[in-house]
């Protein structure tokens, strides 16, 4: 088995040829096909309070083929996918060419689907998807106005915008980087792209001019207190991140004078009927060519130096982690 480990708090990430495979435990045993790159798997290689269990295989998503199983829901060789569960955090992860886990969060690969394009949606795709299901199932249609996507640049915004226009809503993107993304941005969908320094920089007023019907926000703290400010009556905000930080300096009038909806989305525990449900959609909604265009792929061997660049806001779009490489 060949693995990333992080072997203790605070020291370097190694590639090991030879990782023993005592380590793993689960039910499901599985050859990893392929993982993907996220932001947290960035921090917990560099090092940044994710890991919270030493020796720790890092990788929140898995796309693999089943090799064994101690439950009936599932027999050898069927196809699977795992996104958050706590692997990559506090259970072994997805940068390895085995794994074994639980079977609760574990979701049959669509039909219609490759398991390397379900790897490029991966956790953020999957969220994302459960962020535009928040916003459907509050009753935000496209008629109501524009959306906004924060975080637009990111792997969970990119895919956000796909799927928004897809849907039909016009969308706005936000991005700290407008020169270099904008005509990317546009590409995915966005109708139009704001500079993310109009919403981070200060608190403005607690009730601002109406600006959104909802919104996907992935930065939490000043830009999600002045996004909630700014959106329309009865509209909705499905907040997933914390780019920025996790305080939130707002105040309860757009809650009780435009009746906002401040809804979390959270993709580890999500049980498994929501996971089908996102899923299913993201099967039959996302176009695979959209997906391609945001699509990088790496080797296992390159995961180590890569956390420096999604940290340092380097990667655009999602990146698929081939465990044969």
């Amino acid at each position: 088995m060949r693995a990333v480990l992080i072997e203790a708090e605070g020291a370097d990430a190694r590639l090991d040829e030879e990782a023993d495979e005592s380590l793993l435990e689960g039910p499901v045993e599985l050859d990893v096909l392929f993982s993907s790159y996220n932001y947290k798997d960035g921090m917990a290689i560099a090092g940044k309070g994710i890991a919270r269990t030493f020796p720790l295989i890092p990788g929140i998503d898995i796309v693999g083929r089943v090799t064994a199983s101690e439950v009936e829901e599932y027999s050898a060789g069927d196809l699977v996918i795992l996104n958050g569960d706590g692997i990559g955090e506090s259970r072994h992860g997805g940068f390895a060419t085995r794994a074994r886990v639980r079977p609760d969060a574990l979701v049959r690969l669509p039909a219609d689907l490759s398991a390397e394009r379900a790897a490029a949606i991966g956790t953020a795709g999957f969220t994302a998807m459960l962020s535009v299901l928040r916003l459907e199932d509050t009753g935000i249609s496209p008629d109501h106005g524009d959306i906004l996507v924060t975080g637009a640049s990111g792997g969970a915004g990119s895919v956000a915008i796909a799927l928004l226009a897809a849907r039909g809503y016009r969308v706005v993107a936000s991005t700290g980087r407008g020169a270099e993304n904008s005509e990317y941005l546009r590409e995915l969908g966005a109708a139009d792209v704001v500079d993310r320094r109009e919403l981070s920089e200060k608190p403005g007023r607690p009730v601002q001019s109406q600006r959104w019907a909802g919104a996907i926000d992935a930065v939490g703290s000043t830009t999600l207190a002045n996004v909630l400010a700014q959106t329309a009556w009865g509209g909705t905000v499905a907040a997933y991140g914390l780019a920025q930080g996790p305080d939130l300096p707002a105040s309860v009038l757009p809650f009780i004078l435009r009746g906002v909806t401040l809804a979390g989305v959270n993709s580890v525990d999500a049980p498994r009927a929501m996971r089908e449900r996102a899923w299913d959609a993201l099967a039959q909604e996302l176009d695979p060519e959209i997906l391609d265009s945001m699509t990088t792929s790496i080797g296992l061997s390159e995961t180590i130096p890569y956390a420096q660049r999604i940290l340092a806001g380097e990667v655009r779009g999602r990146t698929v982690v081939d465990t044969e490489l």
